[in-house]
């Protein structure tokens, strides 16, 4: 698929599912203007997250790389009001942005943001689980560990959704100096082949990218 290909279809979804969305616009506006790096999900993504939470009936939802607290807009919203969101961030500033954004977008009740190393932070979450979806968003070299983290904190039939699979030129075979690649392409490869899961991996962006779709089977319990 070419890129004018890729990036007309981007557009007519766009524009099909896609509305003015204030507080959505705000949250990016405020990332922007507090230097944050413009790498949130593409709204496209966000939308789906959203369903995805609704289609389950999740109530509580695992986040792992919160940026501005876009996708987490779009994961709390999807909640019911006494619905859950944490969502681990590294940096404090990005957690300020994030906060900032989803109190304006009125979710404060019901995300939270926790800063530290998301490897550090995961084992206390075991007080918090399970989680019926959990969404991976963060430094690729990681991906596996929060994977097996993930399979872990997430019930059986709940979800795992993991963001940016297709990204790296070199996932496909991996590039032995690309750290990242390599992170990414070991997880993919272990959510295969990993009998706890049932996974699939969607393309995204016009087929420049791909999102990890997993659902949790009923032996993870037995085998956690």
């Amino acid at each position: 698929m070419s890129h004018e290909t890729g990036s007309a279809i981007d557009t007519y979804i766009h524009d099909l599912f896609l509305p003015h969305d204030d507080a959505l616009e705000a949250a990016l506006r405020n990332a922007q203007a507090a230097g944050l790096r413009s790498i949130q999900v593409p709204p496209e993504l966000g939308r789906l997250l959203g369903i995805l939470v609704q289609a389950i009936g999740a109530r509580r939802v695992l986040e792992i790389g919160t940026l501005g607290g876009y996708s987490a807009i779009h994961l709390a919203r999807a909640l019911p009001a006494d619905g859950r969101l944490i969502s681990l961030e590294l940096d404090e500033r990005h957690a300020q942005v994030a906060r900032q954004n989803l109190s304006h977008a009125g979710l404060a009740d019901r995300a939270e943001v926790r800063v530290g190393a998301a490897l550090d932070l995961l084992p206390a979450l075991t007080a918090d689980a399970p989680f019926d979806l959990a969404f991976i968003d963060a430094d690729k070299e990681s991906y596996p560990a929060y994977l097996e983290w993930c399979v872990r904190l997430v019930r059986p039939g709940g979800m795992i959704v993991v963001d940016n699979v297709l990204s790296r030129r070199g996932v496909i075979p991996p590039a032995a100096d690309d750290a990242a690649g390599r992170g990414i392409a070991a997880m993919n490869e272990a959510a295969a082949r990993d009998p706890r899961l049932e996974a699939i991996i969607v393309p995204t962006r016009g087929g420049r990218d791909g999102v990890l779709l997993a659902v949790v089977r009923a032996e993870a319990a037995a085998a956690t």
